[in-house]
């Protein structure tokens, strides 16, 4: 009874293949089936190998949600150069709630204006990559993914006195509040004040004006391989003495996390304005830099991601699949064709040759019916 009912159930089996074996004396191979089957074999080769390539790549996916921390303090980034003695500028920060930040963490150091060959290239250089990202916004995510570190060549140590040296370096950070501020770069030192702060710049010279600078780094956050900030490189030169230079900010909350990089930082956005201060032509204020910055309620999640196994995988047994059936499709019809164009001319043929007997025979048959002159005459 038990070998009954292994039989019945591999016949049972058996009968459920999908897959039915065909002997091969019923097979004929063909050399057209042949060239098909390479030509298919190669493409299914070259498509698997490029999916591979596609498996492979990563994608940069971003989400947004509402920024709930508002309790952690700001990391200003600052790396400036401003064509003014050190003695005769100051830096600080005043916050939207009217609280002066303490800039203790800003190193004033005096510096040439004039870059060197190399500082230059390199300012040329970043220039050049910012034009191309504000053209090519995926540019982007390729810098996010490469984690490129960068930095401008150290500056050479000046043989001259520190009094010959016409420009002031303004560089470190600082750490705000999380809420509006003002970053600026004014005559005189700043001093506490009531209802703020203040500077001392009675005792400068309007002849020693000159507040032409280059921004060569100023971040928010983090520093973090991968990102270049808006406003690295940019180099203002000013004719004027008497000139404000305005950058209003957005900071943009992000978090990365991408193979190589997993941080929480800032980006931003920024839009510029400049004006000549003159008080005769109505045109009022104070000469100096001014960075003007919000941040933004909504922070921004990039995460690198790439494609899952099982979806490479079911792809890559589509491409093979589709192929295979594809082409065996095509090569039945092309067969088919053929076997119809020869057949119907093979029939053609044995028309013509049954047709030419019989215009043979008309055609001698006519020759004897014609009469010649000779036989008129008879």
């Amino acid at each position: 009874m038990r070998r009954l009912t292994k039989k019945k159930a591999l016949t049972l089996v058996k009968e459920l293949d999908a897959f039915p074996k065909v002997p091969e004396s019923y097979v004929e191979s063909t050399a057209s089936g042949g060239t098909v089957s390479l030509i298919a074999f190669t493409l299914m080769a070259v498509l698997a190998f490029l999916e591979f390539f596609v498996y492979r790549n990563t994608w940069m996916k971003y989400e947004y949600e509402v920024d709930k921390d508002y309790s952690s303090k700001l990391r200003i980034n600052v790396d400036i150069t401003v064509a003014m003695r050190c003695q005769y500028i100051g830096a600080d920060v005043l916050d939207l709630a009217e609280n002066m930040v303490a800039s203790d963490g800003l190193k004033y150091e005096p510096v040439n204006f004039e870059l060197s060959p190399e500082q230059r290239l390199w300012h040329m250089t970043l220039l050049h990559i910012q034009e191309r990202l504000r053209v090519e916004h995926a540019l982007q995510d390729l810098l996010f993914k490469a984690a490129i570190k960068g930095a401008p060549p150290a500056q050479l140590q000046s043989e001259d006195s520190p009094s010959s040296l016409s420009a002031c370096r303004i560089h470190g950070h600082m750490y705000v509040n999380k809420v509006a501020g003002n970053f600026h770069v004014t005559v005189g030192k700043s001093i506490p004040h009531p209802r703020g702060h203040a500077h001392l710049a009675a005792l400068v010279s309007h002849d020693t004006y000159n507040f032409s600078h280059r921004i060569d780094h100023l971040s928010f956050g983090e520093v973090i391989p991968g990102i270049i900030n808006p406003l690295d490189g940019t180099e203002k030169v000013s004719a004027e003495s008497n000139h404000m230079f305005q950058y209003f900010i957005t900071i943009v909350p992000t978090k990365l996390n991408t193979y190589k990089v997993s941080a929480e930082t800032h980006q931003y956005s920024v839009t510029e304005q400049e004006r000549v201060i003159n008080h005769a032509a109505g045109s009022h204020g104070v000469s100096g830099i001014f960075m003007k910055y919000d941040i933004s309620s909504l922070m921004v999640k990039v995460t690198e991601q790439h494609m899952p196994l099982w979806q490479f995988l079911v792809r890559l047994c589509g491409i093979i699949g589709g192929i295979f059936s594809t082409t065996g499709m095509v090569h039945s019809v092309v067969g088919f064709l053929i076997d119809v164009f020869c057949c119907r001319f093979q029939m053609g043929i044995y028309r013509h040759l049954k047709e030419a007997p019989q215009v043979e025979e008309t055609g001698e048959t006519s020759e004897t019916l014609i009469p010649t002159e000779n036989d008129a005459q008879q």
